[in-house]
């Protein structure tokens, strides 16, 4: 005969475990003090969170029946009195806090020290939108400031691979957690920014508000501000909220997030491309059979199947427009010819050689008017010449002195008078045929009566 079997299943063993918690009456009503942490107000009402201190945490909840009973929100940071009973979640095989009432404690001073900085850096505008630079839609680099080691930086690097694989990333080492985080965080901010990177992603994973305070330092958080390049804030859980995520560009929830906000997905692309592609392929498709229905409408239509009816007319008009046409142009063609003829024989009568011409015979006639009166008035003046010849041979002196008579000159003046002369002039006698020196030697004067006689 077999044995029973010695092993439990999980739920056997969950079920007895939470059996010994309900037995314990110490257990069953339970004052405790902590410190909030993760806090999250479901939709229903019902407030899950973590009450911590120290050296301890301890997984809690309040169902909405009890909530409503607590007359502020609770938050973060904020020390608390709660009364309730611990119990087995089995689900999960985790104990945890079943709060039935809470009561405010005072603020914890990590707290505190969180909202007088997110009020400082608020008033500043340093979480204005007015500030929040754009992303672009295809990012080429991406830096990441964050651990080299740990769940984050590879969520944030399998993600953007298996996402967008184009984008070249890098990562910059840097402490996320401890005394020099905060120094850290800004150099590799910093030294992001000297390099053309399109999108910065700064982050790191989960951790306690103790374990996430460098992003709640103001040096991160004015770097963060002072960037060029776009920052995505990634700290923590979707819980957690640092005055980082406040001044970064764009906050996510988680680092894998913020890797999905950086970068299209490759996979959408391509459903988007294929979906264009299918939209394209189906609008064309639709156009072609909605065009060749209308095509085949106007093909069977009345004028399409008897073509020849369609056409027919416009031969008629083509045929008298075609005489018009001919006769039209006959017409032209005469009226051109004959204007043509005129211009030509007005051009004729007008052309430099017509002209020429009738100038060379308006010359020639000139020159016969021209030869005869010029032969006529030499000839008249040949015959006033021999005239005047005749007349001035017939009172030359010289004719005069053919009879035996003289000229007498003296000193190139001729000798009217014999009161000119004096007795020892010298006269110049003028003969016909020469000149004669005569020397006069007397003078004798003739009387009244000797004029008269001759």
């Amino acid at each position: 005969m077999l044995s029973a079997d010695p092993y439990l299943s999980v739920k056997a063993l969950t079920k007895y475990i939470k059996k010994k918690f309900d037995a314990d009456p110490h257990l069953r009503d339970v004052y405790v003090k902590g410190e909030l942490s993760n806090v999250k107000i479901h939709t229903s009402g019902h407030i899950y969170f973590t009450l911590k201190d120290n050296s301890a945490r301890l997984a809690a909840v309040m169902f909405s029946a009890n909530a409503k009973s607590v007359k502020f929100k609770p938050e973060s940071g904020m020390t608390v009195l709660i009364r309730g009973d611990v119990n087995v979640y089995e689900a999960s095989g985790q104990y945890q806090l079943y709060a039935q009432s809470m009561q405010a404690d005072g603020i914890g001073d990590y707290y505190l020290a969180f909202e007088q900085l997110k009020e400082k850096l608020a008033k500043e505008g340093l979480f204005s939108a007015a500030h929040k630079k754009p992303f672009p839609r295809f990012p080429k680099r991406i830096a990441v400031v964050t651990a080299p080691t740990g769940a984050a930086v590879r969520d944030i690097v399998t993600t953007l691979n298996r996402r967008y694989p184009l984008a070249k990333v890098v990562i910059f080492p840097t402490l996320v957690q401890g005394a020099q985080a905060t120094q850290s965080i800004v150099q590799s901010i910093q030294a992001a920014g000297k390099s053309d990177f399109d999108v910065m992603i700064v982050g790191r994973g989960g951790g306690s508000i103790e374990d996430l305070w460098a992003f709640n330092e103001e040096a991160v958080a004015r770097a963060i501000y002072q960037s060029h390049i776009p920052i995505i804030s990634a700290v923590g859980h979707e819980t957690d909220t640092t005055i980082s995520d406040f001044v970064a560009d764009l906050r996510a929830p988680t680092p894998t997030a913020a890797a999905e906000l950086a970068v299209p997905s490759k996979a959408e692309l391509i459903d988007r491309l294929l979906g264009y592609r299918s939209a394209m392929y189906r609008m064309t498709s639709n156009m072609i059979t909605k065009d060749q229905t209308a095509l085949n409408r106007l093909t069977n239509s009345m004028p399409f199947a008897y073509p020849d009816r369609l056409y027919r007319p416009f031969i008629e008009r083509i045929e008298r427009a075609t005489d018009s046409l001919q006769r039209e142009a006959g017409q032209l063609i005469n009226r051109t010819k004959e204007r043509h003829a005129y211009l030509h024989g007005q051009l004729a009568n007008r052309a430099p050689v017509h002209r020429i011409k009738q100038s060379a015979l308006d010359i020639s006639q000139l020159e016969r008017r021209l030869d005869h009166l010029l032969t006529a008035q030499l000839r008249s003046n040949q015959q006033q010449f021999s005239a005047a010849m005749r007349t001035l041979d017939a009172l030359s002196p010289l004719k005069i002195m053919d009879r035996g008579y003289s000229i007498s000159y003296k000193e190139g003046q001729v000798v009217k008078s014999i009161k000119q002369v004096e007795a020892g002039d010298e006269l110049t006698v003028s003969l016909q045929d020469g000149t004669l020196k005569a020397l006069v030697t007397e003078r004798n004067l003739m009387n009244e009566g000797d004029k008269e006689n001759g």
